[in-house]
């Protein structure tokens, strides 16, 4: 049966120092009954059977309130009596969480009972005292069940772990709970107190009782024990492991009766012992997106929303704020005595504040809530470690708080430097042992590292011993090493996952080198290796950051030269994705040109030339983005390689088309991808941007311009799919950014949707802001076409605003036009007609652009509205929109404009010319009569007359 089965039949369940009797409908608190309403108990028990789930008012009301029609007012008097009487909220204690909109679930950990094991108090035993376990215990109930069943079946058991992960806590809750087993001969002695191991088997005889005849005789406490059936519980042996070691043993081996539970950092190493690793508790794997109530399912979480509670913070976990407290969790790495005394700040800091305080050494020195004197501060329970070490253990952990992430034995004997590997390996064996290192098993290797807070506390040590400069420069040093083979060489494609891994550490590294107390000859070198592959992450935040701090400590030597020449690149790449098209960007590259024209570099001329056609791109510069896109297909004739020659024919393929140049686009699009095909190219690189998935997309839009809107799905399909596989940030939000408006130019509505979501989350979880602000205009673009003008309007608000800022104008034509559109549905015609006017001028006036004919449309739409007796301008503007799509051989754009000459006509009584005008631009199509302007000249032609299908 379950426990809810269970609990029916009258077993007892407990939470805190209640015990609650279902069945007899009785709650009590220790001995005493507790006063409780019969509505407010039917609560209680509906919101325990279902602990840890939210339970919704309706459901609350419809169990406790079966026939009676109630107002929610009457449920939320109820649960705050209910409250009143748990002491909710007094003390640290929390029961019951209201969920804003959901409901309500209990949320302190319950568990089945009997009034023997919920009684708290002392059990002596031997003229000892039992220590009285603690009322509230989070995240311990099945590791208590299983070293409950270990000690009972193997009679022998160390917890072992570092110092605050709760040792003391499971091995007094497992001891309460053995307790009746064993008739109360339970035998608790801590040994904490004992400095002298010569003390160990006189203390232990004291508690047992039989000091007379075993004053420090082993053999004769062993003789005494031989036919007692006792648990014997033994607390922090990790300073006196030998003594202990000797009697465990001995005691394990004679006393068959005699069960043994031992608590320390170190295991023994015995005959008979075995190892229960108390592991730190649970926190949640992801922060992204975490609610209140999926974090509150941590033990980490409730632990910490426990004694924040206990330390004066008055506020229940938001979703807000989960995300950061999970975060500080993990970072604290699950260790409840950490947590403790952080959250115990909480009241006084609140929980952002507690965030950026976590790095601070102070965390150290704060109070716990824990009376035990080796628990009173991080520091203390970590000095009680550290003064066990020896001499050697001590310099070598010290020295290891400089890693910040994992790492291999053989670079900690890089870093530690005077030892050999060998001797390096038995002191982190050592230090394994005893707590203070985790070990992580990957197939055959083996990888280290230190837990946050123990890390911490080893860089404070380091800082005392003086060693802090020599240790980070050896650190720094050493990755700026490993990092020398993509130094090299910055345009080489790489497999950079080896050294991902580290990306913390050498984050570490450049601090420290480009600091104050840091060494430049370092920090340049290192900075040169860090810039490539942080580029090839797409951390390219932190690219942009360490090309303009390397950039300004280069040497002199350093300038002119391919290395300054690299880092012009990679400044210009990172920047443009991150900072938008910024005169950071034109300046990186024409310095970056410069110095690749005066060194002969047609690599980098190569590289630096595909920037500058995506810079001008990007700012609307057509005329100027071709220019760029010539200049590279004439370097890349001159160097003569397939790959190259297929770039320039893709790069010229995206400027015609932006231009308004379809058919040349098509042209050089087809002839690049032939080129390709014969060739076996298929993955063409640079400037941080994936060539093929951009002519793909773009050979996508020019197919649906020049009519072909079946084909153009496909190409646009494959593109993504390209992308995917390529799992690169960059490209794939190029591609999705540009692949949308194929969909939306279709009508597929829900592949738009679907699409653009997944763009504005790429984007944002890898900060390309101009992509996510495109991502915005998208949807805005989406609701206009759903007919949800006001927030479509809003949404294209706010991302021109954010692409004015960042000047990435080549999306302004479009996103400005579909507001112009939302504007003049919404009423709006003077904005709507300022803003129009605008486009079309600069349309007219600058180097060309593929969106004319389609802004001219829009034009006429918003005089028509303005003015609708004055329908003969519109007319003009839709007349000019089609001879603009037929100069492009834009045949899409020449159907959109004739759908709305062709209605402008019938209403002036003109059917026949608007007949002959359609049926010529309809014969045209050859596929795509499912999308949504061909459907829509399907419709129009049969109000017409014209007898369907003509194809």
């Amino acid at each position: 049966m379950g426990d809810r089965d269970n609990q029916r039949r009258g077993d007892s369940i407990s939470f805190g120092p209640f015990r609650l009797i279902a069945a007899e409908r009785l709650l009590r608190r220790g001995d005493e009954p507790v006063q409780l309403g019969g509505r407010a108990l039917d609560i209680l028990i509906t919101l325990i059977e279902r602990a840890g789930d939210i339970v919704s008012r309706e459901e609350l009301i419809s169990h406790v309130w079966p026939d009676v029609t109630v107002e929610e007012a009457n449920l939320r008097v109820h649960i705050a009596n209910l409250r009143k009487a748990l002491g909710d909220g007094r003390d640290g204690a929390r029961y019951i969480a209201n969920v804003p909109g959901r409901g309500y679930c209990f949320v302190a950990p319950v568990q089945p009972s009997t009034q023997r094991a919920l009684s708290s108090a002392a059990i002596p035993v031997g003229g000892q005292t039992l220590p009285a376990r603690l009322e509230r215990m989070i995240g311990r109930d099945e590791t208590v069940k299983t070293v409950f069943a270990e000690v009972a079946s193997r009679r022998f058991v160390s917890i072992v772990g570092p110092g605050g992960v709760g040792k003391t806590t499971v091995a007094l809750a497992v001891t309460h709970a053995m307790a009746s087993d064993f008739g109360d001969a339970v035998c608790f002695v801590d040994l904490s107190a004992v400095h002298d191991g010569a003390l160990v088997v006189p203390a232990i005889a004291s508690a047992v009782g039989c000091i007379n005849q075993t004053q420090d005789s082993l053999p004769r406490l062993a003789a005494f024990l031989a036919d007692k059936r006792l648990l014997l519980v033994l607390d922090s042996c990790e300073h006196v492991l030998e003594p202990v070691a000797l009697l465990t043993e001995r005691l394990f081996r004679e006393g068959i009766s005699v069960h043994i539970m031992a608590t320390t950092r170190e295991a023994l190493r015995v005959e008979g012992e075995n190892i229960h690793m108390l592991q730190p508790l649970d926190s949640p794997r992801s922060e992204i997106g975490l609610t209140a109530v999926e974090a509150l399912a941590s033990p980490a979480v409730q632990l910490f929303m426990d004694r924040a509670a206990a330390g004066g913070y008055r506020h229940d976990l938001s979703d807000d704020e989960a995300p950061i407290v999970a975060g500080i969790c993990r970072q604290l790495d699950g260790n409840p005595l950490a947590i403790e005394v952080v959250a115990s700040r909480a009241g006084a800091y609140g929980v952002r504040g507690l965030a950026r305080l976590i790095n601070d050494r102070l965390i150290l020195h704060w109070r716990g809530r824990r009376s035990h004197p080796r628990h009173q501060t991080l520091q203390v329970t970590l000095d009680w470690s550290y003064n066990l070490l020896s001499e050697s253990e001590q310099a070598i952990f010290t020295t290891l708080s400089v890693f910040v992430g994992s790492f291999t034995l053989e670079m900690a004997q890089a870093i530690i430097g005077e030892l050999d590997v060998l001797e390096v390996a038995n002191v982190v064996a050592s230090l394994v042992e005893k707590s203070l290192i985790s070990v992580y098993q990957s197939g055959d290797a083996s990888s280290y590292r230190l837990l946050d807070t123990t890390r911490a506390y080893a860089a404070f040590k380091l800082s005392g011993r003086g060693e802090e400069r020599a240790i980070a420069r050896r650190h720094a040093l050493y990755y700026a090493e490993r990092l020398a083979p993509i130094r090299s060489n910055i345009l080489q494609n790489r497999n950079l996952s080896s050294y991902s891994r580290h990306v913390g550490d050498i984050r570490a590294a450049l601090e420290w080198s480009f600091s104050t107390s840091g060494d430049a000859s370092v920090a340049v070198a290192l900075g040169a290796g860090a810039v490539p592959l942080f580029l090839g992450l797409s951390m390219l935040r932190e690219c942009r950051l360490w090309c303009q701090q390397t950039l300004r400590t280069l040497c002199d030597e350093d300038r002119g030269t391919t290395l300054e020449l690299g880092l012009q690149l990679s400044l210009a790449i990172s920047s443009i994705y991150v900072h938008g098209n910024s005169d950071e960007v034109g300046t990186a590259l024409e310095h970056g040109l410069s110095l690749a024209d005066s060194l002969g570099d047609s690599e980098h001329q190569l590289h630096l030339l595909a920037g500058l056609n995506l810079f001008r791109t990007r700012l609307a510069d057509f005329g100027g983005a071709l220019a760029a896109a010539e200049r590279y297909f004439a370097v890349a004739k001159k160097v003569g390689r397939p790959r190259e020659i297929v770039a320039a024919e893709w790069m010229l393929g995206a400027s015609y088309h932006l231009i308004g140049n379809q058919a040349s686009a098509q042209h050089n699009y087809e002839t690049g991808f032939a080129r390709a095909a014969s060739a076996g190219i298929s993955q063409i690189h640079s400037y941080g941007y994936n060539h093929q998935v951009r002519a793909l997309i773009g050979d996508a839009r020019t197919l649906w311009l020049r009519g072909f809107p079946d084909r153009a799905a496909r190409r646009a399909r494959q593109g993504i799919e390209v992308a995917e596989r390529q799992n690169h940030p960059v490209s794939l939000c190029i591609c999705l950014l540009y692949a949308v408006p194929v969909f939306l130019w279709r009508g597929d509505q829900l592949i738009a949707e679907d699409l653009i979501e997944r763009l504005i989350a790429c984007a944002g979880k890898h900060s390309l802001a101009p992509y996510y602000a495109g991502g915005l205009g998208l949807r805005g673009e989406l609701m206009l076409a759903r007919g949800e003008t006001m927030h479509g309007v809003e949404a294209l608000r706010t991302a021109l605003s954010t692409l004015q800022d960042e000047r990435q104008y080549i999306l302004s034509f479009a996103f400005s036009r579909a507001l112009a559109e939302g504007l003049t549905r919404s009423g709006h015609l003077a904005e709507a007609n300022t803003i129009i006017d605008a486009l079309v001028t600069d349309a007219s006036h600058g180097s060309g652009t593929f969106e004319l004919p389609n802004l001219l449309r829009v034009q006429s739409e918003v005089l028509l509205a303005a003015a609708p007796a004055n329908w003969q301008t519109a007319e003009a503007s839709l007349i000019s929109s089609l001879a603009s799509a037929r100069e492009q051989s834009a045949l899409s754009w020449e159907l959109r404009s004739a759908i709305a000459l062709c209605r402008l006509w019938v209403d002036r009584g003109r059917a026949d010319e608007a007949r002959r005008l359609l049926v010529e631009l309809y014969e045209r199509f050859t596929e795509g009569f499912g999308t949504a302007d061909l459907s829509g000249a399907e419709r129009q032609l049969r109000a017409l007359g014209v007898r369907l299908p003509l194809c």
